[in-house]
């Protein structure tokens, strides 16, 4: 699958030429940002990932056996050096120095599996040239050949020793075995898995060649995006522009407007205030008269009711109380005096004259004048935007043609018919696969059988000789069961002698095979160290860098890596990104945003908007503030008017000397004179009442219009004269130099336009680095790969060698204790006897052995006769 997927990543390559450039730039402020929408993203069905399950405990098992034979780092420099030197040091003289020094540096990493190679090749010649030797010398009763066991007093632990040794290693190869069984059929099981893996992968292909075509066709169509964002602007220009040519004026503007308007109001407002001032110093001036008037009729009738002899007499005793009355008398007058108080009746006069001009009116056109800012700019605006309008359909031809000067779809068509070829190469290799991996598990299951046959016999044989061995019978006269069992572990054994070494040669070709694989590809995989040996600089030609884009664009000077590919594909970015296409190809020439801006950065430099027609306050606006300061509220004498407002209605509280009056008449007899002192004492509330609340309302108003003219006198000159020159000031701005502002605000205008664009660049761009064609099936087919290789044949390859090595060198002791142990079940031809006298006979079993005498007192003899005889009762 190589070739489809190089040709693929070359029409990816291809591809993105029609819409990309180099990397993206921070845009300009725009005043929106624009959703382009999602680029319809390829969904991909592979999960390159592997769990062995329970298997993966056995695996583990042998890649510590693998750490202890070879526990020494991957060898990055030396293989780097070899793949260099492509194996020069083998295939030329090896007796130069250099090369010397390279072969005992891979020796030493090989060490381990020198080692273990060496022993088993030791074994697989040993082993059959000492099973020859041990069946020919058995031949010769000798080698334990001859039917004969001495006895001896340990025997019973002997055996039992033996019988257990033999079980424990009988347990371990079967152990073994079943390891290698395991494995054997992990790798059979895998075979679906594997068929599936490749057909999603194939699956992928398909999908990351599809669905280029429609991603390019997103990023192009997605222009009407920012085209109709510009139109939308433009549309807008007077709200855009002008608003925002508005806002900037109007900080000058606005401000100098409001006092203007507020100074309306403030005319407005003192002419209230001095009509209030008129009419209450009027009312104020007639009610203290009448109140004065009252009150000396009241004094003067309190007066003559005092006259009464009952006060006259010096010897009553209400002589004081009427003298004390008499004497406070003097203080019911009137305290203020208004009727000495200039009027303002001429500064009223001049007052209504200044508001015959309506400024307040005047300012509000004013308002109007400077609040149609965004029409005008509209009206002045119009022909750029018309321009501009123009522009945005051929830019958008433009794009289009860039985009159809690549063939994609065709490119497509030919990479997709590559891959459907491909597919059925590989379709058509399953069959094949299936038939070899079936002889390749007839083997496995046959060399297992192997094991099994023996393990079987090993079994059976101490099944048979522990349940038929009699403890009492004597080695020449054992059962027939456990006679069977001595014989099956001699049958074992011989088997062993049989298969252990093509067991053994199995093992040390996979071993060395599938152990260099694990420590020099797999590992090295998982913790990325092969990458760095494939990214070495001039690995594969001296003259390149990198041998990718050497191969891929010839340009092995660029920064290109297998590692960088991987990496980037793995977090499924687009392999525009992955490959660097934006250092190989010159897309900016085609799709630099100047291209397609620079016409409309021209229609903007005609702009022109002219604000001169708006006028902020005319000359009868002025002319009216002017005269407002020469009404005269300056010359109004506020200080007599407070003096006299500060004062009171009365020189004392009425109610208060009514009371007081109440109190000193009831200090009086019952008579005339108490009933006239209440009665004025009543009169006096009444007059409070009647008039002197009211002329205390009055004098409160006039206070409160007093203090408003004696503020907006103050230094109302200088207030005119300020609003005066913030109108000028503000007028000067539009007039004169609102050109700049204009400028400013227009160039800003044009740069959010502009953005729009520059955001639909930077949106491709940035959707080509990660959205479009996103190179995952490149990382998958290369994980898949791994998953085949690594997890699926070689970790069950090296668990099958792991368990059938165990099992292989476990026979050479199971070859040892079967060989002891079968003695002590096999029937014996001849046995040893114990004698304590001379030709006393021992019975055994029915049978009478007699000794020869020369052997006799308690020595083992040879037995040199056998008679039967009856046994005794």
């Amino acid at each position: 699958m190589r070739t489809p997927a190089l040709t693929l990543l070359l029409l990816a390559a291809c591809c993105w030429c029609c819409c990309s450039g180099s990397p993206p730039a921070a845009p300009p402020a725009a005043d929106a940002s624009l959703h382009f929408g999602s680029v319809p993203a390829g969904v991909y069905e592979t999960v390159a990932y592997y769990e062995p399950g329970p298997i993966g405990l056995l695996f583990n098992m042998m890649r510590a056996f693998l750490h202890v034979v070879q526990p020494n780092p991957f060898p990055q420099d030396l293989v780097i050096r070899v793949a260099k030197d492509k194996f020069g040091a083998i295939k030329s003289d090896y007796q130069k120095p250099e090369n010397i020094v390279l072969t005992l540096q891979v020796i030493y990493y090989e060490l381990g599996f020198v080692v273990c190679a060496v022993v088993g090749i030791l074994f697989i010649v040993l082993v059959p040239l000492v099973g020859l030797l041990f069946c020919m010398c058995r031949c010769c009763d000798n080698c334990g050949g001859e039917m004969h066991q001495r006895q001896k007093k340990n025997a019973d632990c002997q055996r039992g020793l033996l019988t257990t040794l033999l079980l424990t290693t009988t347990f371990i190869i079967t152990a073994g075995v079943l390891c290698a069984y395991a494995a054997n059929q992990n790798l059979s099981s895998q075979l679906k898995t594997m068929k599936r893996l490749v057909n999603s992968n194939i699956r992928d292909l398909y999908t990351f060649a599809n669905n280029t075509p429609t991603q390019i066709d997103h990023l192009i169509s997605q222009y009407g995006t920012a085209k109709n964002q510009v139109l939308c602007d433009l549309d807008n220009v007077g709200q855009l522009l002008g608003g925002r040519i508005h806002e900037e004026l109007g900080k000058v503007v606005l401000p100098a407007l409001d006092e203007a308007q507020n100074m309306a109001g403030v005319i407005k407002d003192t002419k209230e205030a001095l009509e209030n001032v008129t009419v209450t110093l009027a009312v104020l001036q007639e009610g203290t008269v009448q109140l004065e008037s009252n009150l000396s009729r009241v004094r003067m009738d309190i007066s003559n009711a005092l006259d009464d002899p009952a006060c006259a007499d010096s010897l009553s005793p209400i002589v004081h109380i009427c003298v004390n009355i008499l004497s406070s008398l003097s203080q019911l007058e009137i305290s203020a005096n208004y009727s000495a108080l200039p009027g303002v009746s001429e500064q009223l006069a001049k007052v209504n004259d200044v508001l015959k001009t309506d400024l307040a009116q005047i300012v509000h056109q004013g308002f109007l004048a400077f609040n149609d800012t965004p029409n005008m700019v509209t009206d002045q605006t119009r022909n750029v935007a018309e321009g501009v309008r123009g522009l945005l359909d051929g830019i958008g031809n433009n794009i289009t043609r860039f985009s159809k000067l690549f063939p994609v779809q065709t490119t497509v068509n030919n990479v997709t018919n590559i891959i459907s070829h491909t597919h059925s190469q590989i379709e058509d290799l399953y069959p094949e696969i299936d038939k070899m991996d079936f002889y390749r598990w007839i083997s496995c299951i046959t060399l297992c059988c192997m094991v099994a046959l023996i393990v079987v016999f090993n079994f059976l044989g101490l099944l048979c000789g522990i349940l038929g061995f009699d403890r009492h019978a004597s080695p020449t006269s054992r059962g027939c069961v456990s006679n069977t069992g001595g014989n099956l572990l001699m049958a074992g054994v011989g088997f062993s002698f049989m298969f252990s070494w093509v067991l053994m040669a199995v093992v040390t070709a996979t071993f060395v095979l599938g152990g260099n694989v694990e420590k020099l590809v797999c590992e090295p995989f998982h913790s990325r160290e092969l990458f760095k040996v494939l990214d070495c600089p001039n690995l594969v030609n001296p003259s390149w860098k990198h041998f990718i884009p050497g191969y891929l664009f010839n340009n092995p000077e660029m920064d290109l890596t297998v590692e960088n590919i991987y990496s980037n594909c793995k977090e499924n970015r687009g392999i525009y990104s992955a490959l660097h296409l934006d250092k190989v190809f010159n897309i900016s020439a085609l799709f630099s945003p100047s291209l397609y801006t620079k016409d409309v950065s021209k229609k903007f430099d005609s702009l022109k908007v002219d604000l001169k027609t708006i006028v902020l306050l005319n000359t009868d606006g002025k002319h009216n503030l002017i005269n407002f300061t020469e009404a005269g509220i300056k010359d109004i004498d506020f200080a007599a008017y407070m003096e006299e407002l500060n004062k009171g209605v009365t020189r004392v509280d009425l109610l208060t000397f009514a009371s007081d009056l109440d109190a000193k008449a009831d200090q009086l007899n019952n008579g005339p004179v108490q009933t006239s002192i209440k009665g004025h004492a009543n009169t006096l509330r009444q007059i409070y009442a009647k008039q002197v609340v009211p002329l205390q309302q009055s004098m409160n108003t006039l206070n409160q219009s007093i203090r408003f003219l004696e503020r907006t006198a103050t230094d109302l000159s200088n207030k005119i004269s300020e609003i005066l020159q913030a109108v000028e000031t503000a007028q000067h701005l539009i007039t004169h130099n609102a050109t700049f502002t204009v400028n400013q605000e227009s160039e800003k205008y044009k740069q959010s336009l502009i953005g729009y664009f520059e955001q639909y660049i930077n949106w491709i761009k940035t959707s080509l680095m990660m959205e479009v064609a996103t190179c995952k099936p490149v990382s998958n087919i290369v994980d898949t790969a791994e998953i085949l290789a690594c997890g699926f044949l070689f970790d069950s390859m090296n668990t099958f060698w792991f368990g059938l090595g165990c099992s292989a060198l476990f026979l050479l002791p199971s070859i040892i204790l079967s060989v002891r142990l079968a003695k002590f079940y096999r029937r014996m031809d001849t046995e040893d006897v114990y004698d304590d006298i001379d030709t006393i006979p021992m019975k055994t079993g029915g049978t009478f052995v007699f000794s020869n005498p020369q052997y006799s007192t308690k020595c083992c003899c040879k037995l040199t006769k056998t008679l039967n005889y009856p046994p005794d009762e």
